[in-house]
């Protein structure tokens, strides 16, 4: 069985969207996947599941989501092999002075083209910097992440696709939870 981490976008943010935890587990029971773990309120799951298809998976998650809980959240899977390589392809990870708390990964729903790329890239990002690699887009916010200079959407626009963003401690510890749930089957 592989063991997936399913990332949604805007879950329980600003009093929208809601969705309790055990509600969201029972769910992804529901759906016949596996161990299904959450990791704090934003709708992170971990589970597993025989499903081959990683984009019919999401697809069917937003589904059961809208008729749960009427709305349909953007949801971004990774394979915890997936995610290991996220986390090792970190552009930030040999600096020295970089802190877990201003570093963040944006999941991307799909590959951006080169052309969307390219535009993206020519936003000015100062402070921040943004690294953008395959599906993912690493940006370090030296000042903090409460007030970015950087916008995001205008970002996202660029990239022709959307994604959901994780800071660098939410993403390990989801791999630490991926790994358990490996070595417990």
């Amino acid at each position: 069985m592989t063991v997936i981490i399913s990332l949604l976008r805007g879950v329980n943010i600003g009093g929208h969207h809601k969705i309790k935890m055990d509600a969201l587990r029972d769910l992804y029971e529901s759906l016949g996947f596996q161990g299904a773990q959450t990791y704090v309120q934003s709708g992170n799951v971990v589970f597993r599941t025989k499903a081959g298809d990683i984009s019919k998976l999401a697809r069917r998650i937003e589904d059961a989501i809208e008729k749960n809980f009427g709305f349909r959240p953007v949801v971004v899977p990774r394979t915890s092999v997936e995610l290991r390589d996220v986390i090792s392809r970190n552009p930030f990870a040999m600096r020295r002075g970089i802190d877990p708390k201003k570093l963040a990964v944006m999941f991307l729903k799909e590959i951006p083209s080169a052309e969307c790329l390219q535009n993206a890239l020519k936003i000015k990002t100062a402070p921040e910097e943004l690294c953008i690699d395959g599906r993912e887009a690493y940006i370090y916010f030296p000042n903090g992440m409460a007030h970015p200079k950087m916008s995001w959407p205008a970002i996202e626009r660029a990239l022709k696709t959307t994604g959901t963003g994780h800071n660098w401690n939410t993403v390990t510890k989801l791999f630490e939870l991926a790994q358990a749930l490996e070595a417990s089957a």
